[in-house]
């Protein structure tokens, strides 16, 4: 399990959330307070969708995969979030049942802030508006997108797409990923993920080290996803030498 926070992490984690970044430290307190720390095991439900929207969940360390199920029990991952990021902020606005499931992909450790103690922050502190509004509207923007790679890309461009988002800086970049949680976030099945994967590999495209993916021609990869090429880096400016005198 992942270890509960003091006082002074609970502090730090608010600081890091852009909704209370812009509080007074005595506000941050007060919050810190209230919110209750909770422990999950990795593979451990955080809420599942349908289920009553009663708390805004922020991460504090660990890792989560938002997830949808289809009434045949298949899987389709939304997103994975990290710390600072927060959680079930839509179920807590409009009253409605959580939209998504949560899945801890770590041991991960969250603070709770109920619907009453959240509300009670909004009436008095009306700057947690407008980050509120910046978070939700970067929500639908990425809910957008994904509906339309589902419409103009085919799987193995979906799946370059996903490896991109997710890849760890390096020389190559890397992700570390298994089939099957990456075929929940490309919309496909393990088998045809898989495939892609493959065909990926003998293009010099990736290579693949168990549950890790090098990525080893980025460039192949962003015009595989309908991606428009990297800027290339500005070079530094040359350091000037002081004149002799």
């Amino acid at each position: 399990m992942g270890r509960v926070p003091a006082q002074a992490d609970v502090l730090a984690s608010l600081r890091q959330v852009e909704l209370f970044a812009g509080l007074d430290e005595a506000v941050l307190q007060q919050i810190a307070s209230v919110a209750r720390p909770r422990e999950y095991d990795k593979g451990e439900l955080l809420f599942v969708e349908g289920d009553i929207g009663d708390a805004l969940l922020l991460l504090v360390s660990g890792s989560v995969t938002v997830f949808r199920t289809s009434p045949d029990g298949e899987r389709a991952a939304l997103t994975i979030a990290e710390p600072p990021e927060v959680l079930g902020e839509i179920a807590l606005l409009d009253g409605a049942p959580r939209s998504a499931s949560v899945e801890a992909t770590e041991a991960t450790v969250v603070l709770s802030l109920s619907r009453p103690e959240f509300f009670g922050l909004l009436r008095h502190q009306p700057s947690v508006l407008e980050p509120l509004m910046r978070q939700l509207g970067t929500m639908v923007r990425r809910l957008t997108e994904q509906a339309a790679d589902h419409v103009f890309l085919d799987l193995a461009g979906r799946v370059a797409k996903v490896l991109l988002r997710l890849a760890t800086p390096g020389s190559p970049p890397v992700v570390a990923i298994t089939q099957s949680r990456l075929a929940e976030m490309s919309g496909g099945t393990r088998q045809s993920v898989n495939q892609v994967l493959g065909g990926f590999a003998q293009r010099g495209l990736v290579h693949l080290e168990g549950r890790r993916v090098l990525l080893t021609d980025v460039a192949g990869l962003r015009r595989r996803a309908h991606l428009p090429a990297e800027k290339p880096a500005r070079p530094a400016a040359p350091t000037r030498r002081p004149v002799g005198r």
